[in-house]
């Protein structure tokens, strides 16, 4: 089964709330206030942890933004060329 992997991004919290989140990241100083790449088996577990961030968060000043990432590596003698991004989409509250 494919994971899914996501960038969630967290801004206009308090620092308690940051303490309590279900991942681990990082805390920024700026516009947002957490990053963290999750990972997820299914949609279904997805959208779970977006439920479980709603309830703590109140107010869902959040945005989960899963990636879909491939790599193709052609080369002669050592050279290659990476294609990493293939989509994005964006599901915020």
């Amino acid at each position: 089964m494919k994971e899914i992997e996501a960038i969630l991004l967290v801004w206009g919290v308090r620092d308690e709330v940051l303490e309590k989140l279900p991942v681990d990241g990082y805390w920024l100083y700026g516009e947002y206030d957490f990053i963290a790449k999750v990972e997820f088996r299914d949609v279904a577990g997805m959208e779970r942890f977006v439920e479980e961030l709603r309830r703590l968060i109140n107010g869902g000043t959040f945005k989960l933004m899963p990636v879909t990432l491939s790599a193709v590596k052609n080369g002669a003698e050592g050279s290659e060329t990476v294609s990493v991004l293939e989509s994005l989409k964006v599901s915020a509250p």
